[in-house]
């Protein structure tokens, strides 16, 4: 970074790329032990939850970019070890579908019944050899009638059954009890909670860290002062924090 140009460098800065502090650190280490867990027919899962800006969608994105798919061109086939999706704007069982074949590259054209969608759908993804689901947003869910969630709820645990793959939800505090209201799916699923910043030691670890990777020219000038009035404007959400800074 030093010996790029000060435009690189302000391009880089600003970019949407991942830095690797502490809280969001435990996260993937929990993911990568269910990653490694031998296949069960009832595999373990996780729910990590917090306010929105937090840091979920970015520890989901980085998950998926430590097990990217690969071609083994000697059985012709592709292996993606995590599928990664956003719910739907609702509990939509043939939008989820759809989404689910097109994130894959086999979308169905026409008007199909949901059961059509879930076999196409079950037998691209049980060739795939994939280990974990990842819904990110799953909070969406709450945008649906009370009998919709159970419905999509239902579905998500169907889905983790029959392909024998954790399941592992992000969504805001509220997206909590509503999972917690589905029995089965919530004995399954650990939970994490990513609670907002605070006036602490592991605030102070994650603004250094984050100028670290910066590679600035000189100093920041930041001094304790600094990060409680950072913490006080930003409210200590993660996304905000480090647009402000």
């Amino acid at each position: 970074m030093i010996l790029m140009d000060l435009d690189e460098r302000l391009d880089l800065i600003r970019s949407d790329r991942w830095i690797a502090f502490d809280r969001a650190t435990i996260v993937l280490n929990r993911l990568i032990s269910l990653m490694e867990m031998p296949r069960q027919s009832r595999m373990p899962g996780l729910m990590v939850y917090g306010s929105s800006g937090i840091g979920k969608t970015m520890i989901a994105k980085r998950m998926e970019s430590l097990y990217p798919s690969n071609y083994r061109s000697d059985l012709g086939v592709t292996r993606t070890p995590i599928l990664l999706l956003q719910a739907p704007p609702a509990p939509d069982e043939r939008r989820f579908y759809q989404h689910i074949l097109a994130s894959i590259g086999a979308p169905m054209w026409g008007r199909h019944t949901i059961s059509e969608l879930e076999v196409r759908a079950l037998s691209h993804l049980r060739g795939m050899d994939l280990k974990m689901i990842m819904i990110d947003e799953v909070h969406n869910l709450l945008a649906g009638s009370y009998r919709e969630q159970r419905r999509f709820l239902n579905m998500l645990r169907f889905l983790s059954n029959d392909l024998c793959a954790s399941l592992v939800v992000f969504g805001v505090n509220e997206a909590a009890e509503a999972v917690r209201g589905d029995e089965q799916l919530a004995r399954r699923l650990d939970e994490h909670f990513l609670p907002l910043w605070d006036d602490d030691v592991e605030f102070s670890r994650l603004v250094q860290t984050l100028i670290a990777a910066m590679q600035l020219e000189r100093g920041s000038g930041l001094c304790v002062q600094s990060l409680r009035t950072i913490l006080g404007i930003t409210g200590g959400v993660t996304s905000r924090v480090f647009t402000m800074i």
